[in-house]
């Protein structure tokens, strides 16, 4: 038999509180905020306070055998007992094989509201590693439809409500992909309330994925060679020149205010040296400015060369720090980390040689920047001889020598010229680019400058990632094998990277075809007559004349092979061999014999039993 009760626990004492004596036990007394007089007994120590709950406590045991207690929430004992007479009675199904485990435990979670349960499954995302941003996103998905869709608790969840929710959202303009997103998020959800027993299906399961592809939003092109030169050279120039644009007056319908009479106009492409020059006079008293804004147009520059020649996505090059960046080995890379990867893996990321000098350069003047600011700064010394004191208290915070700052002269970058030996230093936290969280923004207005259209003509758009679809179009276009290209993407499927990340229009399809084999066709009174092809212009007598087909088939200058053949040819024959060589390749129609009959001499036909012989097939049979 079960029993309800009401649990006790410990608290600590009260501010103000006295100990008394009543009844031959000690209790605490003291005033609650209402300035009620309140007691407790204290613990065996007389440090705590022992307290009782307000509500009941059902205890009993369930269907398996095991001892539980539930939280009945109840303050009326009569009520607490009808709650563990339902479980009792629950207990016996289980034992009778009416219910099964699995059903007895949903049961215990359909009391429960939706929202505590939407959390449970924000904490498994977090135990996971899910980034906050994608559980934030989670979250907010979840929450809004069950709000619009009036799911209160896991016995509300419907799959039909869900499939006439993102019908609504679809007319009211929705793209595929974020109603797909809706929907993904439900049946995440849905899975792990079975796995968990909250649920015996998922409710979510047959709702069908809306076609993205028939109905895509946005559709990402890759940019040529000449517009990603267009494009780093504007990124490189357009900081500074942004202080020479020159003012104009507006017309007097469009001045707001008094004062807001003049307006900046902007810069074009073919005066930005203009513009750059008109800048550099203006700020000729503020140098410090000016070499700001030449090193942030530096940097924006080799962001894009970055994204470009590496395919890493804004997030993943915004968390690549100094201490991931590996130039000296034989092959310059990137290391990825797991946990800021789409993918969760972890990738190394090789380098191009022009981009590996880039970012040598880039972490020189960057650690000499970061010098000449610990030089500004009193409270930074860089004395050699305060090395060994440097490495040792270095050694004391990390636990380990040289983990919290990284010498330069373990980096493959030439240290500035200074006497010192170890003084430049670059903490390994150090984030190798300040990826803007505006960069979609500052590249419309790069791409703008460069007469880059946004649009193209078939309203395919260019933004951040499309620098990473620019990626894998080179990379098929310069003939890279589909296998390497998706390595190099880190795709999980060749179809993603050959049909979503390459961009037909800029493969030379054109010059594919051309380099295919010529097959000219000989018209004779109005017929074709494929007798009369010329066999060269095939490709298939002279294989160095396509490009495609490798030389294989032996000439008539080279007899040696064929020497050899007609020696044993004609000693199974009987006869002398002709004393002239015919070449394999000197007749203009090609049929499937592996020589020609002047070659092989006369066709030797064996008996073969019932089966009829076919008088090109020399192959010889077995006695068997």
């Amino acid at each position: 038999m079960g029993t309800v009760y009401k649990e006790t626990f410990t608290k600590p004492l009260p501010a103000g509180a006295k100990i008394i004596v009543r009844k031959g036990k000690r209790l605490a007394e003291w005033k609650d905020a209402k300035d009620k007089t309140r007691t407790a007994p204290l613990t065996a120590a007389g440090d705590r306070i022992t307290v009782e709950a307000g509500t009941y406590t059902a205890k009993y045991r369930d269907g398996s055998g095991i001892v539980r207690k539930v939280a009945t929430g109840c303050r009326d004992e009569s009520a607490a007992r009808s709650i563990l007479g339902k479980l009792e009675r629950r207990a016996e199904l289980v034992k009778g094989e009416v219910l099964t485990v699995s059903e007895a435990a949903v049961i215990d979670h359909q009391t429960r509201s939706l929202a505590d349960h939407i959390a449970d499954y924000a904490d498994h995302q977090k135990a996971k590693s899910v980034t906050s941003r994608q559980i934030a996103d989670v979250r907010s998905r979840l929450n809004r439809l069950a709000g619009e869709c009036g799911f209160g608790r896991l016995a509300d969840l419907s799959g039909t409500a869900l499939e006439k929710w993102l019908a609504a959202r679809q007319a009211d303009g929705m793209g595929a992909v974020t109603r797909n997103a809706y929907r993904e998020a439900w049946v995440t959800f849905g899975n792990w309330c079975v796995r968990n027993r909250r649920l015996l299906s998922n409710p979510f399961a047959s709702v069908p994925r809306a076609d993205a592809k028939a109905d895509r939003r946005r559709t990402r092109r890759a940019l040529t060679e000449t517009e990603l030169r267009r494009l780093l050279d504007v990124a490189y120039r357009r900081p500074l020149a942004e202080y020479g644009r020159l003012t104009a007056r507006k017309p007097t319908d469009q001045a707001k205010r008094k004062r807001d009479t003049w307006k900046m106009l902007p810069l074009m492409v073919d005066k930005l040296d203009t513009a750059t020059d008109r800048a550099r006079a203006r700020l000729a008293k503020n140098p410090e400015l000016v070499a700001a804004m030449e090193s942030l147009g530096r940097e924006r520059a080799l962001i894009y060369k970055t994204l470009v020649l590496t395919g890493l996505r804004k997030g993943e090059l915004a968390s690549i720090t100094v201490g991931q960046v590996v130039l000296d080995a034989e092959t310059p890379h990137l290391i990825l980390n797991a946990a800021d990867e789409k993918n969760r893996q972890g990738s190394t990321i090789p380098l191009r040689g022009d981009l590996a000098a880039d970012l040598h350069q880039w972490l020189a003047d960057k650690a000499t920047a970061f010098q000449e600011a610990a030089r500004r700064t009193p409270t930074v010394r860089f004395d050699p001889k305060d090395q060994e004191r440097r490495k040792r208290n270095q050694s004391d915070s990390t636990g380990s020598e040289g983990q919290s700052c990284l010498p330069l002269t373990t980096l493959p970058i030439k240290p500035p010229s200074t006497t010192e030996v170890f003084g430049p230093m670059l903490p390994r936290d150090t984030p190798l680019f300040t990826v803007p969280a505006g960069l979609v923004r500052i590249l419309d207005r790069d791409l703008r400058l460069a007469g880059i259209p946004k649009v193209d003509e078939r309203g395919r758009t260019v933004d951040v990632h499309a620098l990473r679809h620019t990626f894998g179009t080179l990379l098929s276009k310069c003939g890279v094998a589909p296998r390497t290209a998706q390595a190099a993407m880190r795709h999980s499927t060749i179809d993603l990277t050959m049909n979503v990340y390459t961009d037909p229009k800029l493969l030379d399809v054109a010059g594919a075809v051309e380099s295919l084999p010529a097959l000219p066709i000989v018209a004779k009174d109005g017929q074709f007559d494929s007798a009369r092809i010329d066999v060269r212009a095939t490709g298939t007598d002279d294989m160095t004349a396509s490009p495609l087909v490798p030389v294989l088939v032996p000439t008539t200058g080279k007899t040696c092979i064929l020497g050899s053949i007609l020696d044993k040819v004609t000693a199974e024959a009987g006869r002398p061999r002709p004393t002239e060589t015919v070449a394999a390749s000197a007749y203009p129609v090609k049929q499937n014999n592996p020589l020609t009959r002047a070659v092989n001499g006369s066709p030797l036909v064996e008996p073969k039993g019932i089966e009829p012989s076919t008088s090109w097939l020399q192959t010889r049979r077995s006695p068997d």
